[in-house]
């Protein structure tokens, strides 16, 4: 159901109403009141208004829930115009136009469209995304502390893993023992004693 508020000649023209009237449509009621609450500019404070409007004549008029409320669209149109002079020089005097606009807010608790789905820009409590920032943890501004804290652990984790990979340096002519070098030489030692044995009984035999 579509609920309806209307501002009328609010002091602000319809182009700086316009400017900030965009950055809040198809967000919920709530996130967008965030948004205006942070927004710097004078008409945030007019747009925040006709919304807040909009959200309670949803809950008193029609019974709907305002967690479920989300902001359609907003009308932005220009009202009357107040007209002043000021004074310039040589005796003349220069317009001055104050421009007013119409706001018209739309609220509604039905689910958008998938191809008009906004993604929620605050994080809001409750949600089930939970509470803080949404930007993902690697893209977050650290502090100095966590910085230095993040710059050693990884130093650390290098260095570490640079002496595993380090072989230990060896004198020349000196072999590393290992255990695969230990099993080479006794196999080598059996051959020899192997062929010591054979020589030696093949001498025997020449001897007869």
């Amino acid at each position: 159901m579509k609920v309806i508020a209307t501002a009328k000649s609010v002091r602000i023209t319809s182009r700086k109403a316009r400017l900030v009237a965009d950055s809040v449509i198809g967000l919920p009621v709530a996130e967008a009141l965030a948004v205006l609450s942070f927004t710097p500019r004078h008409a945030a404070k007019e747009v925040a208004k006709v919304i807040k409007s909009a959200a309670a004549n949803a809950e008193h008029n029609y019974n709907l829930e305002a967690s479920s409320l989300r902001v359609e669209r907003i009308d932005v149109d220009q009202a009357g115009i107040m007209k002043r002079f000021i004074p310039k020089p040589r005796g003349m005097a220069g317009s001055l136009f104050k421009r007013m606009s119409h706001l018209r807010c739309y609220v509604t608790d039905e689910e958008p469209a998938p191809d008009r789905r906004r993604r929620s820009v605050v994080a809001m409590p409750g949600r089930s995304g939970g509470q803080g920032s949404t930007r993902p943890a690697g893209t977050r501004r650290r502090r100095p502390a966590q910085l230095r804290r993040a710059q050693e652990a990884a130093t650390a984790a290098a260095a570490a893993e640079e002496e595993a990979l380090v072989v230990p340096a060896t004198s020349a002519g000196e072999d590393i023992e290992t255990p695969e070098t230990d099993a080479l030489d006794q196999g080598a030692a059996e051959a020899d004693a192997g062929e010591a044995e054979a020589d030696a009984a093949q001498d025997d035999e020449e001897k007869d």
